[in-house]
């Protein structure tokens, strides 16, 4: 199926049926084709399964910080953020 941003606005239950249908939905912007919407369950990509679901943990970005000392203390990391710059006067 093919829709567009208005559809997505206005449609949205339609075009979540055409996803449990069809697997895909493209996504149209002014005419040209801007996304694939694939389910999340069982992804179909032109006709043969997708890859399988990988965790979280497997992206290679996740605890790229882990080993960051100033980022141990949370709590503190997070004040030191919100605090205004007149401390820097």
């Amino acid at each position: 199926m093919q829709a567009t941003i208005l559809d997505l606005r206005r449609r949205m239950p339609e075009v979540l049926r055409a996803l449990d249908r069809q697997g895909q939905v493209t996504i149209l912007h002014r005419g040209k084709e801007r996304a694939i919407l694939v389910a999340a369950g069982g992804s179909k990509i032109g006709g043969k399964s997708g890859k399988a679901r990988r965790s979280v943990s497997d992206h290679p970005a996740f605890g790229m910080w882990a080993d960051r000392a100033d980022a141990a203390d949370v709590p503190a990391q997070v004040r030191a953020l919100r605090r205004g710059r007149g401390h820097a006067l």
